[in-house]
């Protein structure tokens, strides 16, 4: 998945390129869509910085093979990033978990 295909995802349901992250527990990793979008004057991250970084996190997304359950996951939830609240995605990776969370 490369960083445009994730923000077009992103627009498609939102309307805003919102930031994203991953975090990742001790047993457990996550993509976060944050409440933070590239459209606002405050964002942090210049457009070609931005879209390094969800080049990024796509690369981690598609080497994980979770990009399907992303996409479904955007497509089907009736949460939304708000301030303070971000839209967790609990990344299913089966059998290759413990190659990502060392």
């Amino acid at each position: 998945m490369t960083g445009q295909e994730l923000r077009e995802i992103i627009i498609a349901k939102w309307g805003y390129s919102y930031d994203v992250q991953m975090k990742k527990t001790p047993t457990k990793i996550y993509l976060q869509v944050m409440w933070k979008y590239q459209e606002q004057a405050s964002f942090p991250l210049s457009e070609v910085d931005y879209l390094a970084h969800l080049d990024t996190v796509g690369s981690y997304l598609a080497a994980m093979g979770s990009v399907e359950q992303i996409q479904k996951f955007i497509e089907k939830t009736t949460e939304r990033p708000r301030l303070g609240k971000a839209v967790s995605i609990l990344l299913d990776l089966g059998d290759r978990a413990s190659e990502w969370l060392l």
